[in-house]
């Protein structure tokens, strides 16, 4: 695959201005054109896996149907939300909210699955027909993203994919008690996964993914065009002006994000580890968010901060506090909380696993590592504080070239050049 398009510390050099989208193609880089009067004309229904939820997902989610609003765009957000079922309307853009029935499990500890979701079947047939959409778009093989791959079907209305979650290194990773006992165990699970869901995506007419490397698997795997959907972010609220801290000597190190097993949060504390046996002492974690590893990280970190889920702006200065963010993830397909922490002038660490290495591969605005070497990789960052301030400087520039609506523009580019 020849990809031609030149990248930059947090996106790809693409403007807003000039309406280009992005696209993987075994042929190279192609580019898609529209003008604001065609635009216009897309009715986008979208049917997200989470809306209201704190994850990636969501995330994209709520900034995606913000974003119509604020273009005056015929858009119809169909989500899983309230207790009962609620329609609103607010400018050009209809929300259609329908709750979980109490068969749901969860998936996460804010993320569930209601295997009787299909009882709001009627009232999702009826307000599609009424939109009259001219394309569904999903985010994945949920109860929404199924009954829209359906609708889609069913109805002849082209279908566009995109792909947030890395389903099956979630799988994997859940399994891995497994590996003592049967080690080929977690690598059938992966593959049987990952298999299972690129036949779902290639239900598709066109497919979107949030970095290079997914975007190339997925036109491996499902012979369909794939366009870069990478993240934006808030400059405004995440901001290094929000930086609240006394002159005491400790370095803040950071993390935001679930506390679970997929995000390798387990890591940090071998990192505590390694830095006091380097002689490194005045660091200390600061940890936003919850989950499954939240106790046995209370156990090993007993000096650290857990803030719990922070929004708004609690959460920015809880990021602009910080002096380096520790991302261990290697399952992330972007990674929106290191964009958020480089737009809050805190420079981060990642792992060469997932998409946060596409945001963070300069040395400029931090550094990419293995998660063994993250110990050496912060204390070396520590020793430098010039560099440090330098990189901080650095990750605020970076993160200004940001935006959601540039990255919208980019996803409607791809509706205009695949399904006119």
């Amino acid at each position: 695959m020849a990809w031609s398009a030149q990248q930059s510390g947090t996106g790809l050099s693409a403007s807003a201005d000039t309406g280009m989208a992005l696209v993987f193609s075994p042929e190279g880089a192609r580019t898609a054109w529209f003008g604001s009067a065609r635009l216009l004309r897309m009715r986008v229904a979208f049917l997200p896996d989470s809306f209201h939820e704190v994850n990636g997902v969501a995330h994209t989610s709520r900034n995606f149907a913000a974003y119509a609003q604020r273009k005056n765009l015929p858009f119809l957000c169909v989500r899983a939300g309230n207790r009962t079922p609620a329609l609103h309307q607010d400018g050009t853009v209809t929300s259609l909210e329908l709750p979980r029935s109490r068969a749901s499990f969860a998936i996460e500890k804010d993320l569930s699955f209601d295997p009787l979701f299909w009882r709001h079947a009627p009232a999702i047939n009826a307000v599609l027909r009424h939109f009259k959409p001219d394309v569904i778009h999903i985010t994945g093989p949920s109860e929404l993203g199924m009954f829209g791959a359906w609708f889609a079907w069913r109805h002849g209305v082209p279908l566009a994919a995109s792909w947030h979650t890395n389903v099956h290194e979630y799988a994997a990773r859940r399994m891995r008690w497994l590996e003592r006992r049967a080690p080929t165990a977690v690598a059938l699970v992966e593959a049987w996964t990952l298999g299972t869901t690129a036949r779902f995506y290639k239900l598709a007419r066109v497919l979107f993914a949030p970095n290079v490397e997914l975007g190339t698997m997925l036109e491996e795997r499902t012979g369909k065009p794939c366009y870069l959907m990478q993240r934006g972010v808030d400059t405004v609220l995440f901001n290094p002006a929000r930086r609240q801290r006394g002159n005491h000597a400790l370095v803040v190190l950071g993390y935001v994000g679930r506390l679970s097993i997929e995000k390798n949060v387990l890591l940090l504390v071998n990192i505590q580890r390694q830095l006091r046996a380097m002689g490194v002492s005045q660091t200390r974690f600061r940890l936003v968010g919850h989950g499954s590893e939240e106790a046995a990280l209370r156990a090993a970190l007993p000096d650290a901060e857990f803030l719990g889920v922070l929004k708004g702006e609690s959460l920015a200065k809880a990021y602009a506090g910080m002096d380096l963010f520790i991302f261990p993830s290697e399952t992330d397909t972007f990674g929106n909380v290191v964009l958020e922490a480089l737009s809050s002038g805190v420079p981060a660490v990642v792992t060469k696993g997932g998409g946060p290495k596409f945001i963070v591969h300069d040395e400029k605005t931090g550094v990419v590592r293995a998660p063994a070497e993250f110990a050496e990789a912060i204390a070396l960052l520590i020793s430098q504080p010039e560099r440090l301030a330098e990189m901080r400087l650095s990750s605020r520039t970076s993160a200004l070239d940001c935006s959601w609506d540039a990255v919208f523009d980019r996803v409607y580019a791809a509706y205009q050049e695949e399904l006119r």
